[in-house]
């Protein structure tokens, strides 16, 4: 393998890696000027928010005082335990699980599992089939496997500062910054407070526990539907959030429990962390 191409490799895994820990934590992200939104990556993900001109009125009325209940609750709640699967087309499928706290920024510890997709593909070609990501309230890091360290002087550790990728060409980052620092499983909330057909589908069990479940559609260049099932505490459940990619069907299903147990996540080791400003840069190099 020539170096040129050894460091396009290094270049495309890092990226694969910073697709997954964004997905695994945000799902949907920010928009772009298409009403599509982006990843780090520049993958296209269907828009969260409606372009302003397409949004419908603000939600009034009894949904909206119980959603806002839900909304203030699971926000006041600061942290909780978290378990995703998120496909994302033909481009990615993955799993994670962890904890997450939202209090001062996103921190935490999710361990994510590729499932399918060719972002997976990419990963196992350096042995890479899981990884353990923590988010800081400026970056996050994910750990690559032993191959990966091999080709980056020993360094196991990739670091993604937020403000860096939003400097990413094509406006890929954009907004990326802010979507990560507003993490919170409250987000699928705010997105039906925006939608125009909020429905309350009614009582169910969720895991064993007695939820409601409420459903909505959330407009742009396509459409998302979004379902969130709450508890008796006004604490979100699980949420299903499914719209569309340049890639194909998008869905993210994620459940929430153990709401305020205690979140943390260490700065790894500087000496084993490779800088993924510093990566892109060497692709040219």
């Amino acid at each position: 393998m020539t170096g040129t191409t050894a460091r396009r490799t290094v270049v495309s895994i890092a990226v694969s890696a910073a697709l997954a820990c964004s997905t695994a934590c945000t799902g949907p992200g920010g928009s772009d000027d298409s009403g599509g939104t982006t990843g780090p990556s520049g993958s296209t993900a269907p828009s969260a928010y409606a372009a302003p001109s397409s949004r419908p009125p603000a939600l009034t009325g009894a949904s909206a005082d119980a959603l806002r209940a839900v909304e203030r609750a699971t926000g006041r709640a600061g942290s909780a335990r978290v378990e995703s699967t998120t496909v994302m087309g033909r481009e990615l499928s993955l799993e994670a699980a962890g904890a997450l706290g939202w209090d001062d920024g996103l921190t935490g510890t999710l361990t994510i599992t590729y499932t399918g997709g060719t972002t997976a593909e990419t990963m196992r070609r350096l042995g890479t089939t899981a990884m353990e990501a923590r988010y800081l309230p400026d970056a996050y890091y994910a750990r690559m496997g032993d191959e990966f360290a091999d080709r980056v002087g020993g360094r196991h550790w990739i670091k993604y500062v937020y403000e860096d990728l939003e400097d990413l060409g094509g406006g890929a980052g954009a907004g990326f910054a802010d979507q990560m620092r507003n993490t919170t499983p409250n987000q699928a909330v705010k997105l039906l407070l925006s939608a125009g057909d909020v429905r309350k589908v009614g009582a169910e069990t969720t895991r064993g526990r007695r939820t409601t479940h409420w459903s909505g559609t959330v407009g742009g260049a396509t459409e998302q539907t979004v379902d969130i099932w709450v508890d008796d505490r006004n604490l979100l459940v699980k949420k299903v959030e499914r719209g569309r990619t340049k890639t194909g069907e998008l869905t993210q299903t994620a459940y929430y429990s153990d709401y305020g147990v205690p979140v943390s996540a260490a700065r790894p080791p500087a000496e084993d962390t490779a800088d993924f400003k510093e990566l892109l840069a060497s692709q040219g190099s």
